[in-house]
C-alpha cells in the first residue's frame, strides 16, 4: 500500500480531485533511506579497498610478479559472476539481509589478510570476501533506485560517491593498520564493520528491496529485448575504458612505489587522492546526467580521461597531484551513469539487470587486470599505462548506440 506524500494530502484538503502519480512516496526521493544505504556502501567499500594499497607489501611478502599480485583483485571480484543469480532472486524476494550483513562479513575477511601465510590461502580468503561483496552490490542499487523515485541519477550518484569515498578512506585505513599493528594485526579493524551492520539492521529491517511485479512474464523473457539494446553498447564502452580504469585503481600504488620510488604511505596516498576526486565525479555525473543526458556526460569524461593520463605520464612532477585529482574526476565518474542507464531501462527487473551488469563488468575488469599486469611484466608499468590510455578512445563510437 502506498502512502500519500504531504503534497498529496495538501491537494486533497484543497478539494482537488486530480492527484499526480509523482506525489506517492514510491516516486519521491526518500533522503533518509538513500543516505542509509549509501552509508553502508561507504563502510563496505572502505574494507573492500584494502587490496590495492597493500599490493606492494603483499607482492614482497609473497615474492610474485605484477600479474599475480594484481590478480588478487580478480579473486575478490570472481563471485561477481553470480550477481545475475543474486539479482534474479532479489527481484522475486527481499534480500535486505545481504545489505545488512555484508559490511560485517567483508570487514572480517578483508581485515584478516595478514593472517594468511601463502598465495593460495590469501586467494581463498579474498574469494570468500568476494561472495560478501557480490551479495551487497547486486541488490543495493535496486534498493537505491526504489527509494529515489524519479531521481534515479541523483540516487545513483550519492550511492556511487559513497562507495568512492569508502575507496578513498580505505587505502589510508589499510596503511594505518599496517603501521600501527603490522600486517598480521590488521584484524583489529574489523569491529567497525560489525557496528555498522547493527545500525543497518535497526534502519533497514523493514525496507523492501524487491520491486512490484507488473506483469506475469518471466524476468529473463521480459528484459531480453531491452538487454540486447542496452548491454551491447555498454560492453563496448566498458571494454574500451576498463584498461585505463584498472591501471589507475589497481596498479597505481605499484606505479608510485616502483616507478616513482615512493614509500607505502605515499603510494597509498596517491590512490586516496584519485578516489577523493572520484567522490566528486561520482556525486555529480549521475545527477547532471538526469538533466543533460547520459550520453553527453559520458562523451565528455571518456574523451578527457585518456588525455589526462598522457599528461600524467609525461608531464612534470609538480603536476602529479593535480592530474591525479583530474583523473579521479573523469575516470571514476562514468559508473553512476552506467548504473542509472541500467536502472532506467529495466524498471521491473532492476536487481537482475544490475547483477548482469556487474557480472559483465567483472569479466571485462578481470581480463583488463591480466592484460595490464602482463604488459607491465613484459614492458614495464609506464608502457602498460600508456597502452591503457590509448585504448580508452575505442569506447567513444559506442555512445551513439546507447538508448536514450
Amino acid at each position: 500500500m502506498e502512502l500519500d506524500s504531504p503534497a498529496t494530502n495538501s491537494a486533497r484538503q484543497d478539494g482537488s480531485t486530480a492527484v499526480s502519480p509523482r506525489a506517492t512516496v514510491s516516486e519521491t526521493f526518500q533522503t533518509g533511506q538513500v543516505t542509509t544505504v549509501a552509508g553502508a556502501h561507504f563502510v563496505h567499500d572502505t574494507y573492500s579497498a584494502f587490496i590495492s594499497p597493500l599490493l606492494p607489501v603483499l607482492q614482497e611478502r609473497l615474492s610474485v610478479g605484477y600479474a599475480l599480485a594484481g590478480s588478487l583483485q580478480i579473486f575478490a571480484q570472481l563471485p561477481s559472476l553470480f550477481n545475475p543469480f543474486i539479482g534474479y532472486i532479489a527481484d522475486k524476494a527481499n534480500l535486505r539481509w545481504f545489505i545488512i550483513l555484508a559490511p560485517a562479513v567483508t570487514a572480517t575477511l578483508m581485515s584478516a589478510m595478514g593472517l594468511t601465510s601463502s598465495y593460495l590461502s590469501l586467494a581463498l580468503l579474498l574469494l570468500a570476501s568476494g561472495v560478501s561483496i557480490a551479495c551487497f552490490h547486486s541488490p543495493a542499487p535496486a534498493m537505491i533506485a526504489k527509494v529515489s523515485g524519479q531521481r534515479v541519477g541523483k540516487g545513483m550518484s550519492i550511492f556511487m560517491a559513497s562507495g568512492e569515498l569508502g575507496r578513498t578512506v580505505g587505502p589510508v585505513v589499510a596503511a594505518a593498520g599496517v603501521a600501527w599493528w603490522g600486517l598480521e594485526g590488521m584484524w583489529r579493524l574489523m569491529f567497525v564493520g560489525w557496528a555498522v551492520s547493527v545500525i543497518l539492521y535497526l534502519r533497514l529491517r523493514h525496507v523492501q528491496a524487491a520491486p512490484k511485479r507488473e506483469t506475469g512474464e518471466a524476468p529473463l523473457a521480459q528484459m531480453w529485448p531491452t538487454a540486447r539494446q542496452v548491454f551491447l553498447p555498454l560492453i563496448w564502452i566498458m571494454t574500451g575504458g576498463m584498461l585505463l580504469q584498472v591501471a589507475l585503481t589497481t596498479y597505481l600504488p605499484l606505479f608510485m612505489s616502483d616507478v616513482l620510488q615512493t614509500n607505502l604511505w605515499l603510494a597509498a596516498a596517491s590512490l586516496t587522492i584519485l578516489q577523493a576526486a572520484g567522490v566528486v565525479g561520482a556525486l555529480t555525473s549521475g545527477t547532471i546526467s538526469d538533466k543533460y543526458g547520459r550520453q553527453r556526460i559520458l562523451f565528455i569524461v571518456l574523451l578527457v580521461a585518456p588525455l589526462l593520463l598522457l599528461a600524467f605520464l609525461y608531464g612534470p612532477a609538480w603536476l602529479t597531484v593535480p592530474l591525479l585529482l583530474a583523473l579521479g574526476l573523469t575516470v571514476l565518474s562514468p559508473q553512476p551513469v552506467f548504473l542509472a542507464i541500467v536502472q532506467d531501462q529495466f524498471p521491473n527487473n532492476r536487481a537482475l539487470a544490475n547483477g548482469s551488469y556487474l557480472a559483465v563488468n567483472f569479466l571485462i575488469r578481470a581480463a583488463a587486470i591480466w592484460v595490464v599486469g602482463l604488459l607491465a611484466d613484459r614492458y614495464g608499468l609506464p608502457t602498460a599505462f600508456l597502452v591503457s590510455g590509448l585504448a580508452a578512445f575505442v569506447s567513444l563510437p559506442a555512445l551513439r548506440y546507447l538508448p536514450h
